[in-house]
């Protein structure tokens, strides 16, 4: 069966190579596995609401009214940074079309030269000067490109991310060029946020213990020993990972870079990217300019698809008989009847209509006169037709 061409128009997003997946018709981008992500919403919502339902109201009488509405400022920003952390594009690079590809094999060949069999290829790599330094860029094989300075392959989104930091699981995507400030912020703000609570639980503890004796306070409020366990077990790691997050803006590192050990080998090779001063470097990243992304994924692009000649008919039929009826319908035609055989009148026939119909029977022709008989033939001769004949004669005579 032969197959008909057809050309759609759908948005760059559904098309895109890495594991990633999007909503809102591409606006949010987000990794695939997100399992870790609602657990981090679980958290910080439900720890949020018992500190609301339980601390808030008696703190806010008994010591100061300020103290829930600062909770909820700090909370929405966390919520804010989060949210904006973990739906954004971390800077993701597009991969090279076929025509760029076969393009940089050529260049690669060119350079390399011919490699003898068996003999194992020279690696690609380009050297790039930046601050006086030379810095390499690698080939990736996947994305067929030559990674700009900073950028890394991450192996969860299959992406090149630009000034690739890190993969984080609990917020659902990477950490790159464009989302690295917010996780910063979310970082620090949740730090914050975890001391605070924490902080006014034990207050909360206290001074109802003055009254009440400190087991029976314990037993009112519930919630507020799960919040205490939940703030204190998670306190270290949030407020160690600020301080480390801290450590490498200072130095205007990436935690890729510093795992690797990049600029602190054997070779003891400088950061390039460093100004040497921790106010220019935190500047710089939490301050610059806010990237565009390269991705365009709201972008249109034409895909040609291939369906079978029957299922295109089928379609332009429709179409087409779509269209008949609804040209018919804006512009009616009066309808016609053509006059079909005389009636009989009988006993139920109206008065007024008997002569009309008699009429009409007058002036319709009869199957007969349409029809004229045919002539007789006569009947063909046999032999005993042949006999009767001759008897007949004989008798004559």
């Amino acid at each position: 069966m032969s197959a008909v061409m057809i050309t759609r128009k759908v948005r760059k997003w559904e098309k895109l190579p890495g594991k990633n997946t999007f909503c809102c018709d591409g606006r949010v981008m987000m990794a695939r596995q997100k399992g870790v992500f609602y657990l981090t919403l679980f958290l910080i919502v439900g720890t949020c609401s018992l500190f609301f339902a339980f601390e808030c109201p008696y703190l806010a009488v008994h010591l100061s009214p300020a103290i829930p509405v600062f909770a909820v400022l700090l909370f929405l920003f966390v919520m804010a940074m989060l949210l904006r952390t973990s739906f954004s594009d971390p800077g993701v690079l597009p991969r090279a079309l076929q025509e760029e590809a076969t393009f940089i094999e050529m260049e690669i060949e060119a350079a390399n030269g011919n490699v003898p069999a068996g003999q194992r290829p020279p690696p690609r790599i380009r050297n790039v000067q930046i601050n006086n330094q030379i810095v390499k860029l690698k080939y990736c094989y996947t994305c067929k490109i030559f990674r700009p300075p900073r950028a890394s392959h991450c192996s969860i989104c299959d992406n090149c991310v630009d000034r690739f930091d890190h993969h984080c699981p609990w917020v659902g995507n990477c950490v790159g060029k464009r989302n690295y400030r917010y996780f910063y912020l979310f970082t620090m703000s949740l730090s914050l946020l975890t001391i605070y609570i924490f902080t006014f639980n034990i207050v909360h503890v206290v001074m109802r213990s003055v009254d009440k004796g400190f087991l029976n306070t314990l037993k009112e409020t519930p919630g507020t020993v799960l919040e205490v366990l939940v703030c204190f077990f998670t306190l270290w790691s949030v407020v160690g990972l600020t301080g480390f997050h801290t450590y490498l803006i200072s130095l205007n590192q990436t935690t890729n870079e510093d795992i690797k050990g990049s600029w602190s080998g054997k070779n003891r090779v400088q950061n390039p990217y460093s100004h040497k001063n921790i106010i220019k470097n935190c500047c710089e990243v939490l301050c610059g300019p806010t990237y565009p992304s390269v991705l365009d994924r709201r972008g249109l692009m034409h895909e040609d698809s291939s369906v079978p000649a029957a299922s295109a008919t089928c379609t332009s039929t429709t179409t087409t008989t779509s269209s008949s009826c609804s040209s018919s319908s804006t512009n009616p035609v009066p309808q016609t009847t053509k006059p079909t055989a005389p009636l009989i009148p009988n006993e139920h026939t109206p008065d007024d209509a008997k002569p009309s119909i008699a009429a009409s029977a007058e002036r319709s022709p009869s199957p007969k006169e349409e029809h004229p008989p045919a002539s007789k033939v006569p009947p063909l001769a046999s032999p005993e037709t042949d006999a009767e004949t001759s008897l007949a004669k004989d008798k004559t005579h």
